[in-house]
């Protein structure tokens, strides 16, 4: 179980790191959310997780991200009090798209059970 200190942290970094990526990256990402961040312990890794409005843009995002990384991470030292800037990693976060999934099929079978 994460402590206190940890959860308060990855509410502080995801806050962080959208208005970093919202608005100062100058690199074309499209629109991006960050839907959630996760640290480490030992506060060496981050891995945010990310979404694009279209799959068109994902791999655009993806690629915008990754030559950011560098000045997103001195910015988040700028922004959040840590006591080591930890090593960002971006992936995509498909749990939006699972969902969506889920809810067509479920949608599906309701129809099929459904009295004409």
């Amino acid at each position: 179980m994460k402590s206190n200190y940890i959860l308060r942290l990855e509410s502080n970094i995801k806050k962080a790191i959208s208005d970093i990526v919202n608005f100062e990256v100058k690199n074309n990402i499209g629109l991006v959310t960050i839907t959630d961040c996760e640290v480490t312990t030992d506060l060496e890794y981050l891995t945010v997780y990310y979404t694009v409005l279209s799959n068109k843009d994902r791999k655009k995002a993806k690629e915008g991200l990754d030559n950011s990384k560098g000045f997103i991470r001195s910015s988040l030292a700028k922004k959040v009090s840590m006591r080591k800037v930890p090593n960002i990693t971006f992936k995509y976060d498909e749990s939006y798209e699972t969902g969506n999934r889920i809810d067509s099929l479920l949608e599906e079978i309701k129809k099929k059970e459904m009295p004409n």
